[in-house]
């Protein structure tokens, strides 16, 4: 493990480096001008969507060639073996400054898929994928999500039959985000009918270029594509590309699964800080019921990054997250429904009509978007479900 800085130098490195490569952002008093985007899912073509990523991408390269990514991962694999919480610090330090902001892809790669490969992967694997997709050389999607599944993953139906030293995959998989920008797909595969659900499972890494793989886009409310259905059709995978041993699929999701509800406790952190900024600037004063809405969404900000620095501490000491994970994850969904609940009291009719007025229209991104979260990285209900049964003892769902 390389030397470990002191905070505070860390941070002051790490605003010098940025310093040397980027622009700091405009001064947050320049309410009103600049991009007004709220959108919680982007609301781009394919070929914009492609253009983003490859901007995202060739920053992360810079990054991580100059020693500021993949900065709690071991030297081999191109990190510096810092303590967690150094991420957000780094995180604290780039928010100052103009750089490219990560697309959905860019965490699910870094944060979800190389640490499963990094447990479960082989040595082969882990030297082929850990440090090509920590660098952003490879991008990779879920492919989880089954309409006739709904929340039950391990009810999951597409199938993959070996044939000698390879296995051919059958199904369909839907809202996978990134998948026209992804160069590989984790598939949540059946791979035995016969036994139990949970223990019929593996799970496969599927090339998206493969012949057979077709992505179609699905058309949001928001009139934007951020999400694909993916359609596997006699797909050959060579059994090198299996991820964890046959059967053992259900484990191999659940890290995944776990990695993607700690992500998630970060969520719409953003825009409620807009959406009281917002406030701030109103040209009115705020009615009483406005100021009440506002302060609550403060308070609330408050509290989800302290749950955050929960999680946070919970990694640092060596723990894995458990309930904070579900919680965090609860608590950041119903940030974004309140955050939805002040902007529309605040903007009223102004939020319906495109006008051209900064920072008004672009809301209904925020309004549309937001719900989805309370389906995405496990339902509220799933989340309920999960502290319910394992943190307050409550009888557990009778099995089906």
């Amino acid at each position: 493990m390389s030397d470990i800085p002191a905070p505070e130098k860390f941070r002051a490195e790490a605003g010098d480096w940025l310093a040397s490569v980027a622009r700091p952002r405009q001064a947050s008093g320049a309410w009103g001008t600049g991009d007004d985007s709220v959108a919680v899912f982007e609301n781009w073509s394919e070929e914009e969507e492609r253009e983003h990523t490859e901007r995202i991408r060739a920053w992360e390269m810079t990054r991580f060639d100059a020693g500021w990514g993949a900065l709690s991962w071991p030297e081999e694999f191109g990190g510096r073996g810092l303590p967690v919480f150094y991420e957000q610090l780094y995180r604290q330090e780039e928010a100052a400054f103009d750089v490219p902001r990560r697309t959905e892809i860019f965490p699910v790669t870094q944060q979800l898929v190389a640490p499963a490969i990094r447990i479960w992967g082989t040595p082969e694997q882990q030297e082929r994928w850990i440090r090509p997709m920590l660098r952003t050389d490879e991008l990779a999607c879920q492919l989880f999500s089954e309409t006739e599944a709904g929340s039950d993953l391990a009810a999951v139906r597409t199938r993959a039959v070996r044939d000698g030293d390879t296995w051919v995959l059958d199904g369909h998989k839907v809202w996978t985000s990134g998948a026209t920008v992804a160069s590989w797909g984790v598939a949540v595969c059946r791979t035995d009918p016969d036994v139990r659900k949970h223990a019929g499972i593996t799970v496969f890494m599927v090339p998206m270029d493969a012949p057979g793989v077709t992505i179609r886009p699905i058309r949001q409310m928001t009139g934007g594509t951020s999400f694909n259905e993916v359609y596997l059709d006699g797909v050959v995978v060579p059994d090198t590309d299996r991820l964890g041993p046959i059967g053992e699929g259900w484990r191999v999701t659940l890290t995944v699964l776990a990695a993607e509800r700690l992500d998630s406790g970060s969520l719409g952190l953003d825009n409620a800080d807009r959406a009281l900024e917002l406030a701030r600037h109103l040209p009115r004063p705020l009615t009483g019921q406005e100021q009440n809405r506002a302060a609550d969404l403060y308070v609330r900000t408050l509290v989800q990054r302290v749950i955050g620095l929960r999680v946070t501490a919970a990694l640092v000491s060596g723990r894995e997250p458990g309930a904070e994970a579900s919680v965090g994850k609860l608590y950041a969904t119903e940030t974004m429904r309140r955050t939805s609940d002040l902007v529309l009291q605040l903007l009223g009719p102004r939020l319906v009509a495109d006008t051209g007025e900064w920072g008004t229209f672009a809301w209904t991104e925020q309004l549309l978007g937001a719900p989805g979260y309370s389906i995405a990285g496990g339902t509220d209900e799933i989340q309920r479900t999960i502290l319910s049964e394992r943190v307050l003892g409550l009888p557990k769902e009778p099995a089906r």
